[in-house]
């Protein structure tokens, strides 16, 4: 599964809108699955270090033992209000524990605040964007199998 870096090779266009959005909002919304199966909501923060992307959260936090259980994730950039909405970006794939000492020391200089703090490095199956474009809505989609493509709805 791709690592941000391989996606913005592949689709660097979209990359960069993605990472703006992204970079546009301190916090941003983390789906996992929990134990039985539902959904669960959590803010986050997210890091870039060495062109990947990452997450980290305080030991033992319910997200990140649904991500050692199940890695996969959705990820939302955060989003303005209309009528100045930009438009968001969307992440999913699945999440690798970082455990390798000099990677979570990074991740905490980077900001992550606790030294027994879970870090994940963000592998993607699909990233988006969507956003308005001459009061069309246009949505961007990369995937590893697909590709890019766009999508217009009137």
């Amino acid at each position: 599964m791709p690592s941000w870096s391989t996606f913005a090779d592949a689709a660097p266009a979209l990359a960069q809108r993605a990472r703006a959005r992204l970079d546009a909002h301190v916090h941003k919304t983390l789906a996992t699955v929990r134990a039985d199966g539902s959904p669960r909501i959590s803010g986050i923060e997210t890091r870039w270090l060495e062109g990947d992307l990452y997450v980290g959260s305080m030991p033992g936090a319910r997200k990140a033992l649904d991500l050692r259980r199940d890695p996969r994730f959705a990820l939302h950039s955060g989003s303005e209000d209309p009528p100045a909405w930009p438009g968001d970006a969307k992440l999913a794939g699945v999440a690798h524990e970082v455990t390798d000492d000099e990677a979570v020391r990074l991740a905490i200089l980077a900001g992550t605040p606790d030294a027994d703090a879970h870090v994940f490095r963000l592998d993607l199956r699909e990233v988006s964007t969507v956003h308005v474009e001459d009061d069309v809505l246009v949505v961007e989609v990369w995937t590893p199998a697909r590709g890019l493509r766009r999508i217009e709805r009137t």
